[in-house]
């Protein structure tokens, strides 16, 4: 109480009267003690917070401090170039701060340096030498944007409480701005090597970031200057410039693999409609796509969005698809997604049968491992391409084909789909689930002896089916009465005996 009392009165005496300006000392020395940081930090938020509104620090380009002592400034700039200096020390002291052990000292101050950041913005400390020159305080907000991505710690936490500011579409703008000048910084002195806490802290940053559609939707500024509408922040072409040049800058390097997962399963969503050029992401989802198993799942959306809507073409697609088929698709969480896009690439009447047929028999042969809730939405997928394939139907009618994997031709272990010989097998590991241990599966199964109709199976709502959905469903399901007697018993005289029919019928 007794600090917070002096400090206190240091303020009202610095904001009082210029006399008492180094009792600023004061207020700055305690922001480095253990104990009472908080109210320091309050201090100082309330402190150069009524110099910035009173316009008690220096405008323009601020000389060294031993220059402001010299003759030629008058006492008023010598007090303003000095008390600018101490609102710098000020603002480095909050910076370190933001590293500090205690959540609640980063929180607050984060949020005093924010607060500065609106107050510059609004009372610029920047001269206007020409009509049109930005007096957003960049360099302030960069400040901020380095405390919010340190290289050795993880500051989800803090981000998160910075992402209010976000909002505002001029601070999103910057803020855009300092995260790709900070990776170009930080990112070329690893030489490729991953960072990931400051990776991981730059998608916690970067990820959540809701642009506009429209430049009618940016409304929400924090701070209008006379001559906004001429400058670029306030165009949604130059917004987008500025994402795209983030996310390339980001992606250009090295990703831990979990952020590889991270960054493609909000990709089609939340990038790439964003972007002035999205086909300049090709060489981010190559690489992701060569990686395998479910970063190479994953890259499958961007690929799809890139190839059907801006005319992309990627040589051996189709070859790199049949070697995503191996056991774990039927197991990964992504299971839905990677099936839904390749519903998609096969629905073309135009593939050859060889092609069609041998992801026919991959999905086939990785059935027999397969759990059921994958195998009642992969026979129907199956089913559907002899549908739009009806020359793959050699599969089903092959009536001396191979009935075991011993006498099948089909090369499993071909990377190549043409030279795998898909289309001289059959379909023996279908004819094998008819028997298989769940009745919905054998019955799913027994489909392809009959005729297939021309309508395609709905598999969408099976996607998703989980093993918890399949058993729920077992356990839900409700037992039929069995009669023991094909005739109800009448009694010994043939009359009706109702305690005896009670003992040998099943109600």
């Amino acid at each position: 109480m007794a600090r917070a009392a002096a400090l206190a009165s240091c303020l009202e005496a610095v904001l009082g009267s210029r006399r008492n300006a180094n009792r600023v000392f004061e207020i700055l020395e305690l922001l480095a003690e253990k104990e009472d940081i908080l109210c320091a930090v309050r201090t100082c938020s309330r402190l150069f917070g009524a110099l910035l509104e009173r316009r008690e620090l220096f405008v323009g380009q601020l000389p060294a401090e031993e220059a402001s002592l010299a003759d030629n400034y008058s006492a008023e700039d010598k007090y303003k170039m000095w008390m600018r200096h101490r609102y710098n020390d000020c603002v480095d002291c909050l910076a370190e701060l933001m590293g500090h052990d205690a959540f609640q000292v980063k929180e607050l101050s984060l949020c005093t340096l924010m607060k500065f950041v609106e107050l510059e913005a609004q009372h610029p400390l920047i001269k206007v030498e020409w009509k049109g020159s930005l007096t957003f305080p960049r360099e302030l907000l960069k400040v901020v944007v380095d405390g919010l991505l340190p290289l050795n710690e993880d500051a989800s936490l803090l981000i998160s409480r910075f992402q209010e500011y976000m909002e505002y579409d001029d601070i999103r703008y910057f803020v855009i701005k300092a995260v790709t000048e900070s990776i170009g910084q930080v990112m070329q002195k690893t030489k490729e090597r991953p960072l990931p806490f400051y990776q991981q802290n730059v998608f916690s940053l970067i990820s959540p970031i809701n642009m506009p559609n429209k430049e009618s939707d940016m409304v929400k500024f924090m701070v209008k200057q006379d001559n906004w509408e001429e400058l670029k922040v306030s165009k949604l072409q130059a917004h987008k410039q500025a994402f795209e040049k983030m996310w390339l800058s980001f992606l250009k390097h090295k990703l831990p693999t979990g952020l590889y997962k991270k960054v493609l399963v909000i990709l089609h969503d939340s990038i790439l409609p964003y972007m002035n050029e999205p086909t300049l992401m090709i060489d981010f989802l190559t690489v992701a796509y060569g990686i395998g198993g479910a970063i190479s799942l994953l890259a499958l959306n961007g690929l799809f969005i890139l190839i059907h809507q801006h005319n992309l073409e990627y040589p051996d697609f189709y070859k790199k698809l049949y070697s995503l088929l191996d056991p774990s698709i039927y197991h990964v969480k992504y299971r839905a997604r990677f099936f839904h896009l390749a519903d998609l690439f096969l629905s073309s009447s135009h593939l050859p049968a060889y092609l069609v047929a041998a992801f026919i028999k991959r999905l086939s042969r990785l059935a027999l491992t397969a759990p059921p809730e994958a195998l009642l939405m992969v026979i129907p997928f199956i089913c559907n391409l002899f549908r739009r394939h009806p020359a793959c139907k050699v599969l089903v009618h092959r009536p001396n084909g191979p009935e075991g994997m011993s006498e099948d031709p089909y090369i499993m272990e071909e990377e190549e789909p043409s030279e795998s010989r898909a289309l001289e097998s059959s379909l023996w590991e279908i004819q094998s689930l008819q028997n298989h241990y769940h009745p919905d599966v054998a019955k799913a199964a027994a489909v392809l002896n009959q005729s297939l109709s021309e309508m395609e199976d709905d598999i969408s709502g099976l996607l998703e089916l989980s093993a918890y959905e399949l058993f729920d469903k077992e356990v839900k399901k409700k037992a039929v009465d069995v009669p023991l007697e094909f005739e109800q018993v009448r009694g010994l005289f043939g009359k009706k005996n109702d305690v005896f029919a009670e003992h040998f019928t099943l109600d």
